[in-house]
């Protein structure tokens, strides 16, 4: 089977390549990245040199491009990653959002059904819901909760599902669609909350935290991701989506003082700044979906994930501080 992973330079595409390099060595892996900020071919240093993996850069919005390596390499699935993904640089500026995650979205599908595939995988977020409120705490979003993105970014990425969904109806093209809480681990870009907050604190520098850090948010451990993405594209039913989540959501101000405690930098350290325009509240997602049709559930415990990823970032700096 050959697979082209998109964004695979970027921090959850990256650990799908790893994930499937290792769980399907005889697949053959192709990694398609623009190499924007946020995409370091560093990261895939480990596997650049493997028979059965190819990394080509190029822009999804480039048609030519796209067909050119459809036509070269024919895939039988393709997992979109490639997204702008950023909710302040969205707000500063939208139009890139827009370009990359909605019209490099339609030319991978229009590539799909030129050139014949068996399963297109669209790696959603579950920011497309909007937010929810702090209380009721049970309150969850399922894969019926209406979409009500909140900003650019998040109305980029429900725009980009809606019209997966339609090329499913209208051209009968097989897609699944995953929408995911917060993800951490390695290789995670530093502008992100995790990333930002430990290479900071290692740096003795300010951590930023929004408004009252009061915001919350389920925290999902990138492995059990790629997990649940491997499941879907192989045994998820077409023209469905499906809801991957953590079960464990944490306010964004104790993750800050977690990480101090950890590292053993002071909390005067931390620094309120004024918060984001538009700010989602909480997210929460309601797994029972995937975990009853695929047998999905996250395996790694919060308390265990932060550890594995402070401990990559301390032995892995030349990675994080050329990106500073």
């Amino acid at each position: 089977m050959t697979v082209i992973v998109t964004g695979g330079a970027g921090f959850i595409g990256s650990n799908f390549i790893f994930y499937m390099l290792k769980n399907h060595p005889n697949y053959r892996i192709i990694c398609l990245d623009k190499l924007t900020y946020a995409g370091n071919l560093s990261t895939l240093k480990s596997v650049m040199d493997k028979p059965n993996f190819r990394f080509v850069k190029a822009d999804i919005c480039d048609r030519e491009g796209v067909y050119k390596l459809f036509e070269e390499e024919r895939p039988d699935v393709v997992v979109n990653f490639a997204a702008e993904s950023h909710v302040d640089r969205s707000i500063e500026d939208p139009e890139i959002f827009l370009k990359t995650n909605i019209l490099g979205t339609q030319v991978l599908m229009d590539a799909c059904r030129k050139y014949g595939i068996t399963r297109y995988h669209q790696v959603s977020t579950d920011e497309v819901y909007g937010d929810l409120p702090l209380d009721p705490p049970d309150l969850l979003f399922t894969e019926d909760t209406p979409i009500s993105p909140s900003n650019p970014y998040s109305a980029s990425k429900a725009s980009a599902d809606l019209l997966a969904l339609a090329y499913h109806r209208t051209y009968g093209l097989p897609v699944t669609i995953s929408r995911c809480s917060n993800n951490y681990g390695s290789y995670h870009f530093p502008e992100k909350l995790i990333p930002l907050i430990i290479t900071n604190a290692l740096n003795n520098k300010p951590l930023p935290v929004y408004g009252n850090g009061e915001n919350i948010r389920d925290w999902l451990y990138v492995e059990d991701h790629c997990r649940a993405i491997d499941l879907i594209i192989h045994k998820g039913k077409i023209g469905e989506i499906y809801n991957v989540g953590g079960h464990n959501e944490m306010k964004n101000i104790d993750i800050v003082k977690l990480i101090c405690k950890q590292l053993g930098k002071p909390e005067s350290l931390i620094t309120h700044v004024e918060d984001r325009k538009g700010h989602d509240m909480r997210y929460a997602i309601d797994p029972t979906k995937i975990h009853n049709e695929l047998g999905w559930l996250p395996e790694t415990k919060f308390d265990d994930g932060i550890k594995k990823t402070i401990k990559w970032y301390l032995e892995n700096r030349e990675w994080w501080e050329k990106l500073r």
